[in-house]
C-alpha cells in the first residue's frame, strides 16, 4: 500500500513538470532569432504575400493566443502541423519515434546489463590486473567522441570485415516489414517476417554498439565504485562473519545493494542518450526523431521543435517515475 501511494504521488508530479516543459519550450522557440515565414518567401513576394503566409501559419495573432491555441490542441491530442512540410506532426512522429526508441532503449538496456556485470566483477577483483584493465578500458571508452567511434565501427564492421550493412537505412531494400510500430526489428518480429528481422537486427548492430560503448564505459566506473562501497560497509563484514560466502553473499548483499542505486542513474542516462542520439542517427542515416528535430530547429519549424521536446520530456519524466518506483521497491527507506 505504501508503495502504491508513493507511485501515485510521483505520478502526480509528472503533470506540473510536463506543463512547465511545454510552457518554457513554447516561449523559447519564439524568442530565438529568425522568422519561419522567410522559409516560404520568394524573391518576388510582396508584403501582402508575407502576411498571408503568416496568417496561414497562425503567427499573426498574439503570443498568448498562440499559446492557448497550442495548449488546447495538446489536450485534444493535436500536436499541430509542420510548417515546412504541411504534414500533421502526429503523422511524422509515427514514422520517427519507433526507430529512435528502438535504438535508444536497446542500446541503454544492453549497456546497463554489461555495466552491472563488469562493474561488480571488477569490484570483486579490485586492484588486480583484470580490474586495472577494466578501469582503463572504461576510461578510454568515456573519452571517445561518439561520432568518431561510430565512424570507426563503420570502417571496421562494414568496410574491412563486411559483417554488417553500411550506414544507409534500417533494413535492406525490399525487405521492409509491415509497419506497426515504426521500429523495423519489432515489426518484423511481431509479423513473423524472419528475413526482415534478420536484416533489421544486422542494421542495428553498429549504431547500438556505438551507444553501448559510450554508456557502459561511464557506468562501469560508477557501478564498481558502488560495489566497493558496499563491500567496505559493516553489513558486508557482518554477513561474512555469519558465514555467508559465494553466490549468497554476492547476490544477497552486493547485487541487491548495487541495483538499488542504479534506477535513478539509468533514467538519467536514458535521458542523455535520447537527447544526444541525433549524432548517431546522422552518421548511420537512421532517419529517426533526432534528425527530424534537428531539421526542425534549423528551419525554425515551431511545431516540430515543440513536439520533439515534449515527447523527449515525457519519456524522460516517465523513466524517472519508473526509476523511483523500482528504487522504492528495492529500498523501503525511499518510500518514507
Amino acid at each position: 500500500m505504501r508503495l502504491l501511494r508513493f507511485a501515485a504521488l510521483r505520478l502526480l508530479l509528472v503533470i506540473p513538470v510536463l506543463f512547465g516543459v511545454v510552457t518554457v519550450t513554447f516561449v523559447l522557440v519564439r524568442v530565438l532569432p529568425g522568422d519561419p515565414v522567410q522559409a516560404f518567401v520568394s524573391a518576388g513576394s510582396t508584403a501582402t504575400d508575407v502576411e498571408a503566409i503568416r496568417a496561414r501559419l497562425g503567427l499573426d495573432t498574439s503570443i498568448w493566443q498562440q499559446y492557448l491555441t497550442y495548449l488546447g490542441g495538446l489536450f485534444r491530442g493535436d500536436l499541430g502541423t509542420s510548417v515546412a512540410t504541411g504534414v500533421p506532426i502526429s503523422t511524422e512522429l509515427s514514422t520517427r519515434v519507433g526507430p529512435t526508441f528502438e535504438l535508444v532503449f536497446l542500446g541503454v538496456g544492453l549497456a546497463l546489463v554489461i555495466s552491472v556485470v563488469l562493474g561488480v566483477w571488477s569490484a570483486l577483483r579490485a586492484h588486480r590486473p583484470l580490474d586495472h584493465v577494466t578501469r582503463v578500458g572504461s576510461l578510454v571508452g568515456t573519452a571517445l567522441p561518439e561520432f568518431w567511434l561510430a565512424l570507426v565501427l563503420i570502417v571496421i564492421g562494414y568496410q574491412w570485415l563486411g559483417w554488417f550493412p553500411g550506414p544507409g537505412g534500417r533494413v535492406d531494400r525490399g525487405l521492409a516489414p509491415t509497419p506497426l510500430t515504426g521500429a523495423e526489428a519489432v515489426d518484423a518480429a511481431l509479423t513473423g517476417n524472419l528475413p526482415s528481422f534478420t536484416s533489421a537486427v544486422a542494421h542495428l548492430v553498429l549504431p547500438v554498439l556505438t551507444i553501448v560503448v559510450g554508456v557502459s564505459a561511464a557506468l562501469i566506473r560508477t557501478v564498481r565504485a558502488t560495489a566497493l562501497e558496499i563491500r567496505a560497509a559493516q553489513p558486508w563484514a557482518c554477513a561474512q562473519a555469519h558465514g555467508l560466502t559465494g553466490s549468497t553473499l554476492v547476490r544477497g548483499y552486493l547485487m541487491r545493494g548495487t541495483l538499488a542505486r542504479l534506477p535513478t542513474l539509468a533514467a538519467l542516462v536514458l535521458g542523455n542518450v535520447l537527447g544526444g542520439v541525433v549524432l548517431v542517427e546522422l552518421v548511420f542515416s537512421w532517419q529517426g526523431m533526432g534528425q527530424w528535430l534537428l531539421r526542425g530547429l534549423l528551419t525554425r519549424d515551431y511545431p516540430v521543435v515543440q513536439a520533439g521536446v515534449v515527447i523527449s520530456a515525457l519519456v524522460f519524466t516517465l523513466a524517472y517515475l519508473v526509476a523511483d518506483i523500482v528504487q522504492a521497491a528495492l529500498d523501503p527507506r525511499v518510500r518514507v
